[in-house]
């Protein structure tokens, strides 16, 4: 369940509350007793980072063991179907001089 961030308008309480994302807001001032409690805007709790991760790596349902852990190896056709062709080198532009 995610924290969320709420401050009083009226007299400045603020409180950090667990709930779930279904749950309604919180409009009460626990302190006040007045409708001015709302929810605060706050960054992210969590940073990515790394190159993230691929369809494939979990591919096996979180079986475990060695062949879970092995690297896969491409066959020599599936290579070839993966690897990028280089694109075709741009056509030369005719100079200016040759044209005067």
């Amino acid at each position: 369940m995610p924290i969320y961030a709420y401050k009083c308008s009226a007299c400045g309480f603020a409180k950090d509350v667990l709930q779930k994302m279904s749950d309604s807001l919180l409009t009460d001032c626990p302190s006040c007793q007045q409708a001015t409690f709302s929810k605060q805007v706050t960054a992210a709790g969590f940073q990515l980072k790394g190159s993230g991760w691929y369809v494939t790596d979990f591919r096996d349902g979180g079986a475990s063991g060695a062949a879970a852990t092995a690297p896969a190896t491409d066959t020599p056709a599936t290579a070839a179907a993966t690897t990028p062709t280089p694109a075709a080198a741009p056509a030369a532009a005719p100079s200016a001089a040759a044209s005067e």
